[in-house]
């Protein structure tokens, strides 16, 4: 065969035809894009960061622990995440935590600016922080439930259908309304519109400083029907001086301090 048949049959066997060379570019288009698709899929999912413990649990989270939120959009805030009912219509999980005692391993009787901010071991005790309560329910509307327990094991509940927390320049006033009873009464309506008050930063209208008296920080009046952050004491207690961790509508004495306290939230709206 002559040289230049053999080369005119290697160069049709070796070169692809036009349709051939369009039929892989779409392809290696196609794949392009699909992985493109994908990358801006996962990108989208990593900006929708849970504003609270509710977001969570609407996402598919149905185990109580710790987790991170994003109360003010981009900076992460470890809380404990109650996501178990405890058989209560009222109870349906994916409450956000705001305040816990049960051990009396942290101490609440701390400055203004650790309230302000949060403090303590979000597995055990601690407080979120007045911010990013503001934070959280400026824009939004949330149900507020406190649990107390005593050392008896014996267990109530006040639930209220709406809560929130103004800014620092209003003093981080307290509203708190629709009450429900679980038992425990109703200590809080007491403290509603008042201020946060510390031992540094007296905010309450009594003419004494009623964090410094009673130890703790909390929205007090003239000054307390319920101290929540206050000492944690082992049941009663009468030489505390009204300053333990009570509630006092649950057990009409002002000496009783409860095993646990816990403030938790859940947005409605």
């Amino acid at each position: 065969m002559p040289v230049s048949n053999r080369l005119n049959r290697k160069h049709r066997s070796t070169t692809s035809s036009p349709r051939s060379t369009r039929k892989d570019c779409l392809q290696k288009m196609l794949v392009f894009l699909v992985a493109l698709l994908s990358a801006v899929r996962m990108s989208s999912q990593n900006l929708d960061k849970p504003v609270d413990c509710s977001d969570l649990y609407k996402s598919g989270q149905k185990v109580s622990g710790i987790y991170s939120i994003y109360p003010t959009g981009d900076v992460p805030v470890w809380v404990y995440c109650q996501m178990i009912s405890d058989g209560n219509d009222e109870d349906k999980g994916g409450w956000t935590v705001i305040q816990r005692r049960m051990d009396g391993s942290v101490n609440f009787y701390r400055p203004w600016d650790q309230y302000k901010k949060g403090f303590g071991n979000v597995e055990s005790e601690y407080w979120l922080g007045l911010e990013n309560m503001y934070q959280l329910t400026r824009n939004r509307v949330y149900m507020l439930r406190v649990d107390l327990e005593d050392f008896t094991e014996r267990k109530g509940f006040a639930l209220y259908s709406s809560f929130s927390v103004h800014s620092e320049t209003d003093g981080y006033k307290l509203l708190v309304s629709g009450f429900n009873d679980g038992g425990a009464g109703d200590s809080l309506a007491y403290h509603n519109k008042q201020k946060f008050s510390t031992f540094d930063m007296d905010q309450d209208p009594d003419s004494t400083n009623c964090a410094r008296r009673f130890l703790g920080g909390f929205w007090y009046k003239n000054c307390h029907e319920a101290n929540p952050n206050g000492v944690y004491i082992w049941g009663e207690d009468p030489t505390t001086g009204v300053t333990g961790n009570i509630w006092h509508s649950w057990k009409n004495n002002y000496d009783v301090g409860m095993k646990s306290i816990m403030m938790k939230i859940r947005r409605v709206s």
